[in-house]
């Protein structure tokens, strides 16, 4: 294809839109001079670089390359030895240090987006270059004192100077005799010299060099003769400080021609980067996106996977139209690869073909395209357009022969895996003669395999695209009662021309309507009245999908609210469990407190009252413990299985795994991960891990259970507890643990190592062995078993 097709199908006002979101001059040039591609890889790369700019702009809004010059020209005279002016100076040092914040920034995201980052790595940064225009040369572009010492010096010495001069010839202005001579009491400056005006009739009174005389002639302006030598000296210094301002600014130039080539390099790779920049802000302003490529060569694919060469467009929108654009769903190259497009004048084919050659064109240039994410587009070796209108051509032109030359031109290099545009095929002659050579080209391209999209109003095509295989037919729908079009195109069956019907929306005179009809053969009328009546039955059949459609997500919705009311029930529900479960652990805690309260009472104070007291304190537990709360509730059924059998709760009937016997969980204390459970007489605090909940159903409970004898391994358990450096509530939990293990393990005697301390945590220690049902007895150590600082439990 050349740029003739190109300028057909508008091209060239894409890439005049997409340079409009460029940042500079060099980005904006890559714009303007967008090709498509042919490579697929190379497409797939430029697509994907644009999605990857689409994800950073989505990061950071308002991102973008800096402030970045094009300075590849000035670079390369500096490199055939230009001295360069500051202000170019200082653009180089800025596109330099945006080159390098740009390069750090993206180098941080390189994850999220390697193909980005892969160009900001290539980005040379040349951060002493940078360095050194920013030490010679202000924000302004003036050049800094600092920038040499001998320029510091020179400037310093000059402002003595001139400070100097300036003193004295204000002495001379002040002085009585240098008010009668003066004509203004100013210094200014004439020649590079400094000079007072004095009046001409008084020019004798001062010896000094004229330098000018004023318009009028009254005003002579002179330098006197008492400052000639520190004018000059100033003189001097002023030229001092041009020739070593030449002097760096040639230096730095030098500096500058000597990385030509990397500073090139990084103007190209920023331009690169601004350019998929400037493709996402299109996209973002466009809504659009990009499309899946598919390679353009039609072969059935594997089982289950669409074949390649199918252009498919979800909801497309021609770019230039923008908001005027009326969404386009077409499907081409599966079942058929060529679509013939009919439809009333003004009705929009021209719109549609242009869509599709388009955005053909966009994605393959590696743009995104205002369409939805599943469009799909193949990578075609040449798009050729043969479109003829008043936007597109010149007047002139738009002739048979004009017409003809175009699709000679096309036949000649359009291949298999070719998009062919043809826009009112056969028109501008004969229409008989017209409508055979239209057949025969679509019957040519048919032959070939090549993918075509034609529209006309030939009612000879629409028969042909109708009984031939691998063609088909599309209309451009139109309002069945206004007869106004809806730019809407339905593929499968041809649309009317309308052409009487549109002549009258336009305005043409209804007798002069009427008479046309009457002269329409009874098979055109019989024709058009049917396909009124099909695009009829196409719409309602549209409107009754889209209310389906409507109504099944309606459903939907519906359906997804109450599984969302369910879960939150579930969820009520869990709480509720979950709140009620650790007040029942915190009450029973409580009491179990009150009784190793009350015990303690009755070992330290053998008196009748300590033991009225402990009896009080029992009683009041026991009433607790009678309370509703506190009582098992049995189901609808005996043995009826918890709607959560994992958990555990009080009441419940667990198996111990460690000793093979079943038992009653007492309290379970989620906040310290413990089960006190009761076997027989023995009550033993356990880690839940080491229970296991039996649920019994109504024939074992009258059979009294079922005993399952296994072989168990006991645990290994110490033979002695260290419980120094324990805090104080930790002590009972730990000693209550290890005494149940101890027990289980068949352990005849420990030890509990307390030491001596303080004697808070030997005390905690001995009360609670007072008083637990596994401990026979206890003693202090011997002088070989830790003394005072343990106890020897007999279990």
């Amino acid at each position: 294809m050349g740029d003739r097709d190109l300028e057909l199908l508008e091209f060239h006002k894409i890439r005049e839109m997409l340079a409009g979101f460029t940042s500079f001059s060099a980005s904006r040039d890559l714009a303007l001079a967008l090709v498509p591609l042919w490579n697929e890889e190379e497409v797939r790369l430029r697509l994907r670089q644009s999605a990857e700019a689409r994800r950073l702009l989505s990061l950071s809004p308002d991102f973008h390359v800096g402030d970045v010059v094009d300075v590849r020209e000035v670079v390369k005279l500096a490199a055939r030895g230009k001295v360069l002016d500051p202000q170019t100076l200082l653009d180089i040092q800025k596109t330099l240090d945006a080159a390098h914040r740009l390069k750090k920034h993206l180098m941080n995201l390189s994850s999220e987006l390697p193909l980005l980052s892969g160009l900001a790595r290539d980005i040379v940064a040349l951060e002493q270059l940078q360095k050194d225009i920013a030490g010679c040369l202000s924000p302004t572009g003036d050049l800094l004192d600092t920038a040499s010492p001998k320029l510091a010096t020179v400037r310093h010495r000059m402002r003595e100077v001139r400070q100097e001069l300036l003193t004295h010839l204000q002495a001379i202005i002040t002085s009585p005799r240098g008010r009668k001579i003066i004509q203004e009491p100013i210094i200014t400056e004439r020649e590079g010299r400094y000079v007072i005006p004095v009046k001409v009739e008084c020019r004798r009174q001062i010896k000094g060099i004229v330098h000018d005389v004023s318009n009028t002639e009254a005003t002579v302006f002179i330098e006197p003769w008492t400052t000639i030598e520190v004018q000059n000296e100033l003189r001097e210094l002023v030229a001092a400080e041009k020739d070593e301002t030449e002097r760096i600014l040639r230096t730095l130039s030098a500096e500058v021609g000597a990385f030509e080539s990397e500073i090139s390099r990084n103007i190209e790779l920023l331009a690169e980067i601004d350019l998929a920049l400037a493709k996402a802000r299109y996209a973002r302003e466009a809504k659009a996106t990009e499309p899946i490529i598919v390679a353009a060569a039609r072969s059935a694919g594997a089982e289950g996977h669409e074949p390649h060469g199918v252009l498919r467009l979800v909801d497309a929108r021609h770019p230039l139209l923008k908001k005027k654009a009326v969404p386009l769903s077409v499907e081409i190259g599966r079942d058929f690869a060529i679509l013939v497009i009919t439809g009333p004048n003004t009705g929009g084919k021209t719109v549609a073909l242009k869509t599709i050659g388009l955005l053909s064109l966009m994605a393959q240039a590696g743009l995104p395209i205002p369409a939805q994410a599943e469009s799909r587009i193949p990578v075609f070796d040449g798009i050729y357009a043969d479109i003829g209108d008043e936007q597109s051509i010149e007047q002139t032109l738009s002739t048979f022969s004009w017409h003809i030359g175009n699709i000679v031109h096309i036949i000649n290099n359009a291949t298999a895996k070719s998009l062919v545009l043809l826009d009112e095929l056969g028109t501008n002659t004969d229409p008989g003669e017209g409508s055979a050579l239209a057949r025969a080209i679509l019957l040519h391209f048919l032959s070939q395999g090549t993918m075509t999209v034609a529209t006309t109003h030939y009612t000879e095509l629409k028969a042909l695209a109708y009984a031939t295989e691998g063609m088909e037919n599309a209309a451009l729908d139109v309002d069945p009662v206004t007869m106004a079009p809806t730019y809407h195109l339905t593929v499968g069956i041809p649309g009317g021309s309308n052409a009487l019907a549109t002549a009258s929306r336009l305005g043409l005179p209804a007798e002069i309507v009427t008479r046309a009809r009457d002269m329409l053969s009874k098979g055109a009328q019989e024709i058009e009245a049917s396909l009124t009546h099909l695009v009829t039955a196409q719409a309602n059949v549209e409107s009754l999908r889209h209310s389906l459609a409507k109504e099944l997500k309606e459903a939907e919705q519906r359906n997804e609210e109450l599984k969302e009311k369910l879960r939150q029930l579930e969820e009520d529900r869990r709480r509720i469990i979950k709140e009620a479960r650790d007040r029942v652990v915190r009450d029973a805690a409580e009491l179990q407190r009150k009784i190793r309260e009350a015990a303690t009472e009755l070992r330290k104070e053998k008196s009748q009252q300590g033991i009225e007291q402990a009896k009080k304190a029992l009683a009041e537990v026991q009433q607790q413990l009678s309370a509703e709360a506190w009582q098992v509730r049995v189901g609808a059924g005996t043995g009826e299985k918890e709607a959560e059998a994992g958990s555990i709760a009080p009441g419940d009937t667990v198996w111990l795994k460690d000793a093979g016997v079943s038992a009653t969980v007492l309290s379970v204390s989620e906040e310290r991960g413990l089960v006190e459970v009761q076997a027989g007489n023995v009550k033993m605090t356990l880690k839940p891990d080491s229970v296991e909940k039996r649920i019994s159903s109504t024939g074992a409970a009258k059979r009294g259970g079922v005993l399952i004898k296994r072989r168990l391994s006991k645990p290994r358990v110490p033979l002695e507890l260290d419980l120094r450096g324990k805090r104080a509530e930790e002590v009972e939990p730990m000693l209550d643990d290890y005494l149940n293990q101890a027990s289980l393990c068949g352990l005849s005697q420990v030890r509990i190592i307390h030491g001596i301390g303080t004697g808070t945590v030997r005390q905690i220690v001995r009360e609670a062995l007072a008083s637990h049902p596994l401990v026979a007895s206890f003693r202090p150590g011997e002088q070989d078993e830790g003394g005072d600082g343990a106890t020897i439990v007999n279990m």
